[in-house]
């Protein structure tokens, strides 16, 4: 494959990796803002939203992003991912909210950015373990 097409694939996916991503960060974000409203407990909260985000991207990705068919083996490959991105990004919100709220801001702003630091880290592990390993077939036949 010619390396100027492996780029420009590249930058296709991660074009549609991060609008994906924003999407799915929005429906994420959505959820545990609405949730903590009502009175869920912001581990619990973001534990929900992650699932309900995750869903969203996976479904998107798979289809548009990647551009692969239906595959158990890619399937169970990101609920394992996800398994541990969730840990990571719910991990890290866990870590972040208290400390920051701590310092006084106002709600929104401690989740607003609790969130977008872990959700960032969290994007980026995925992006680099679903190209390389889960979805690397795919690119290597096209």
């Amino acid at each position: 494959m010619p390396e100027e097409h492996h780029h420009h694939r590249l930058s296709v996916q991660m074009v549609r990796f991060i609008l994906t991503g924003s999407l799915s960060a929005v429906v994420d974000f959505g959820i545990l803002v609405v949730l903590m409203h009502f009175g869920l407990q912001h581990n619990i909260a973001k534990a929900i939203s992650f699932v309900c985000g995750t869903t969203t991207a996976y479904a998107i990705n798979r289809r548009w992003t990647f551009r692969a068919g239906p595959s158990t083996r890619r399937f169970v490959g990101v609920l394992l991912l996800y398994g541990s991105t969730f840990f990571v990004q719910v991990g890290l919100f866990a870590l972040l909210f208290p400390l920051l709220q701590s310092w006084g801001p106002p709600l929104l702003a401690v989740q607003v950015t609790a969130f977008v630091i872990a959700q960032g880290v969290a994007t980026a592990v995925n992006f680099i373990v679903q190209r390389a390993v889960i979805f690397r077939r795919i690119r290597q036949l096209q």
